[in-house]
């Protein structure tokens, strides 16, 4: 399906990718039903956890360096506020590079607004924004308060690009729009193309943009061995580097999830070829990507060289850690690709995986290529998984299925269920950087961090005789689909009993 940039607004998720947030089975039961898009999205009837399409959204326009963000939305919205004005300063730090505020401002919607519009209202801190910031374009993050009043903000946004001269760009990201929230990322993508990418005047061979999230540069030092560079978006890009996207070698992404939408954009629209492959993660991942930048840069002979002497520099390293790991078992939960990305590590790094969550799952993506999979991909590389659960960041799952398996580590990324294992007992290894584990260099990285949370098993199990749970004994009786809908294929597919191992 061709990207409609004709349109301000992109069409949400459920529909484009047909989207879900909820399932319980195998991984290769997920793949089949994928493949032909016969899982619906439907809603749990107990939740714990969720996420918002305007926070998505704000997390890419906020972290943008010379941009203001005007948050159409009650004082409520915006307390993302706090939040990303630390992401945005520490991200630097570890870029090394100088630190900056969150540019933003709330129109604070109330009652009256709702009922009589807002539009004045919506201009005056378009007006504020611009005047306190001096930024060098504007976003207007819509929220699902805005939405309902109904008013024409491309004409209010509009009016105030002429006036102010700079780019003054609506994101219509309003929460009740979408159950998927990385349809929030969409929006920003779509509307970046539409205004701000430009057409390009050189192409720069050398370089390859990567949409990312704010973590540590772990590309460049990867990509200088074949020498190339990577251009990160949009956390911490500048309006200026964001008009070059045009100009790249090639658009690359950190995971599926995040950037098919954007890099078929570029590639439709300016002749940017999206990179065909797994993320760089694993042995397998990391030869697959570096390859598709050979070919589509004329460097595949210079790319074998390297592979062949990055793979010898670390055998020896990995050996040893597979050595050390061999046996133990693993559970992974975080977004969907990523997940799958960990499990391409965890795999070469000889640990058994032993289940799966993923926060949401997209049953087609849109690259309609099956090089750019992720959960085909794992499968051909790590085999079936099971369980395999799709669960919304839904705690009250994870611990029942952690105390049906019982395994040596979990690993997970995102703050809201990273005490869960700890509290089980379970040695819990928290990637909040998924740059850092790319490459070769990243899977020993990978594997000398699950040794040195290994070695803390006293540490977790002392924490779990100290804590108790907030769930009944009824609910650990309960199959794991007990809350859903449809998407269970099986009942009990996800009430697995596993001896523990010694």
């Amino acid at each position: 399906m061709s990207i409609q940039l004709e349109s301000p607004e992109v069409e949400i998720r459920e529909r484009r990718n047909h989207s879900i947030l909820s399932y319980c089975g195998t991984a290769q039961e997920l793949d089949f039903a994928s493949q032909k898009c016969s899982l619906r999205c439907g809603d749990e009837s107990f939740m714990q956890c969720s996420d918002c399409s305007m926070q998505r959204a704000f997390l890419q326009v906020g972290l943008i360096k010379d941009a203001a963000v005007v948050n159409h939305a009650p004082i409520g919205c915006a307390a993302d506020f706090s939040l990303f004005n630390a992401i945005k300063r520490n991200s630097l730090v570890r870029r090394g590079q100088d630190t900056l505020e969150l540019y933003a401002v709330s129109t604070n919607l109330q009652e009256k607004d709702i009922i009589y519009g807002a539009g004045e209202k919506l201009t005056a801190a378009i007006h504020e924004a611009f005047t306190r910031f001096q930024p060098k374009v504007i976003f207007i993050t819509c929220s699902c308060a805005s939405g309902i009043i109904g008013e024409d903000i491309d004409s209010i946004a509009g009016a105030a690009e002429e006036e102010l001269g700079i780019p003054v760009i609506p994101i219509y990201c309003e929460g009740f729009k979408s159950k998927i929230w990385t349809t929030g990322s969409d929006t920003v993508y779509h509307q970046i193309v539409r205004k701000l990418v430009k057409p390009p005047k050189e192409k720069k061979n050398d370089t390859i943009s990567i949409f990312n999230f704010e973590d540590v540069d772990a590309y460049n030092p990867l990509l200088a061995k074949i020498g190339m560079k990577a251009k990160y978006y949009l956390p911490l890009s500048t309006v200026e580097e964001i008009g070059e996207l045009s100009e790249y070698a090639a658009t690359g992404h950190i995971c599926e999830t995040l950037a098919t939408y954007v890099a078929k954009a570029l590639e439709e629209v300016y002749g940017v070829p999206e990179m065909k492959s797994p993320p760089p993660y694993g042995l397998d991942w990391t030869d697959a990507w570096l390859r598709e930048i050979g070919r589509i840069t004329h460097r595949e002979e210079q790319v074998e060289k390297v592979i062949a002497e990055e793979r010898k520099r670390i055998e020896p390293e990995l050996t040893e850690l597979r050595q050390k790991l061999a046996g133990k078992r693993v559970f992974i939960t975080t977004g969907s690709s990523v997940s799958q990305s960990l499990a391409s590590i965890v795999t070469d790094l000889g640990l058994k995986i032993v289940g799966q969550a993923s926060l949401h799952h997209h049953q087609k993506f849109d690259t309609e290529d099956e090089r750019v999979n992720s959960l085909h991909n794992m499968i051909k590389k790590c085999g079936d998984i099971k369980p395999y659960l799709v669960c919304n960041k839904q705690p009250y799952k994870i611990v029942h299925l952690l105390r049906q398996i019982q395994p040596d580590l979990l690993m997970l990324r995102h703050e809201t269920i990273s005490a869960i294992g700890t509290k089980l007992g379970i040695p819990t290894y928290f990637t909040n950087d998924v740059n850092i584990c790319i490459g070769y260099d990243g899977i020993l990285y990978v594997g000398k961090k699950i040794l040195q949370v290994l070695a803390r098993k006293n540490f977790y199990r002392n924490i779990s005789e100290n804590c108790r749970l907030p769930y009944t004994d009824w609910w650990y009786q309960q199959d794991i689909s007990y809350f859903s809908e449809k998407n269970s294929p099986r009942k009990s597919g996800c009430h697995i009993k596993e001896e523990k191992a010694s």
